[in-house]
């Protein structure tokens, strides 16, 4: 039986094209720091994906800083506030409660570690940063806010144009996580004027381990990794030549296909959306019904667990999510949920489906003939009521 793989958000396979580019790019094993022909090779490579990844965000390629994925970026703007905030006579960073982990934790880390204040934005129900409580944060005039584009679990979509200009008037610097949303949607750091923006490679079908960090020209930024002069010194080691290229050539093809893939999942995931809210009663759409990823569904379904639908799916050949994949060896309901006021008892019984360039139609009727059964057996088999 085909496996039906719904669970992009945690990350894309290689495409085909990708894959095919990337085995080639692996005979190219020369460090892109050496001077001879081959070095200069592989380095003519790596700048060729600058661009590349430059275009697909709308940034100038010296803009672009090649780490590991998001995680490391994300985690080196706010090693950054360190050394800066003490420069600058700030000690506020804002966020949001329903950024990604790695986000949470460096925020934690600067406020036990170096005693900065951390402000955790509220949103509302549907995940939208609330306004008031915005401004009440920027009034205390802090040095970093820091929100995510898109969420990787409710796929809500922030105005970060606005939130950055808001930003701006207060002095603050801004960053956002755009991993979820790079590909999925025009995505223009430019326009937006954000100072700092982090995105990963796998989340766009290129090979894991490479992402980028997107730096506006003349904002400060310290080096995370030291020891090396690569990225004019702002991240050392040995350049990952074959996945830099690999990861170019994918935000060329993202950039290219950027429509039809909005329009492709957009219509799978109505498709699929609809035909849940006509076949299993009583579930909860997550997320705003508008500003949302058109490839992003998270469903809670009321009188079944989260990790017992999962293993359903499973055995129906079906991969799906709880949540964030860098959170789901935890047991905790997903904080994301919790934070727009859904209940413990709904926010684990969530399912997070995501779907990409491969979601095909038959996978949706294949979905929704087989796995209603299911939501109703385990029903069955709870004691918790749920609405009809």
């Amino acid at each position: 039986m085909e496996r039906i793989y719904l669970d992009y958000n945690a990350t894309t396979p290689l495409s085909h094209e990708v894959r095919d580019f990337y085995v080639a790019e692996l005979n190219k094993y020369a460090n892109g720091s050496s001077l001879h022909e081959d070095g200069r090779v592989v380095a003519h490579d790596i700048e060729k994906a600058r661009a590349q990844v430059a275009a697909l965000i709308h940034a100038d390629a010296a803009e672009i800083i090649f780490t590991s994925g998001g995680s490391e970026s994300n985690n080196t703007v706010f090693n950054t506030m360190v050394q800066l905030g003490k420069k600058r006579g700030r000690n506020v960073v804002v966020t949001t409660t329903i950024e990604h982990p790695c986000v949470l934790e460096s925020s934690k880390r600067l406020a036990e570690q170096f005693g900065m204040e951390v402000i955790y934005l509220p949103v509302d129900g549907d995940g939208i940063v609330k306004a008031d409580a915005y401004e009440a944060a920027l009034a205390k005039k802090p040095l970093l806010v820091s929100v995510m584009t898109a969420n990787n679990e409710i796929g809500t979509i922030q105005d970060i144009k606005t939130l950055c200009r808001r930003a701006h008037e207060a002095g603050a610097l801004f960053h956002t996580d755009a991993v979820q949303a790079a590909g999925k949607i025009p995505v223009d750091v430019k326009d937006w004027d954000v100072d700092y923006a982090t995105f990963s490679g796998h989340k766009i079908y290129a090979p894991k381990g490479i992402g980028a960090l997107f730096v506006k020209r003349g904002c400060p930024i310290e080096p995370l990794i030291r020891g090396g002069h690569q990225e004019h010194g702002l991240r050392a080691g040995t350049y990952n030549g074959p996945a830099i290229a690999a990861y170019g050539f994918a935000a060329e093809l993202a950039l290219a296909e950027l429509d039809e893939y909005g329009r492709h999942t957009r219509a799978l995931r109505d498709k699929f959306r609809d035909g849940l809210l006509a076949s299993v009663p009583g579930i909860k759409i997550n997320g705003h019904p508008e500003k949302v990823l058109p490839n992003t569904l998270d469903v809670s379904f009321p009188g079944a667990e989260g990790e017992a639908i999962l293993l359903h799916l499973d055995l129906l050949g079906v991969s799906a999510s709880t949540g964030s994949a860098c959170a789901s060896a935890s047991l905790e309901p997903s904080h994301v949920l919790l934070a727009t006021g859904l209940g413990p008892e709904l926010a684990h019984g969530s399912i997070r489906f995501s779907f990409g360039k491969y979601s095909t139609e038959s996978h949706i009727e294949y979905i929704l003939k087989t796995f209603p059964p299911v939501i109703e057996k385990l029903r069955k088999m709870s004691t918790v009521s749920y609405g009809k």
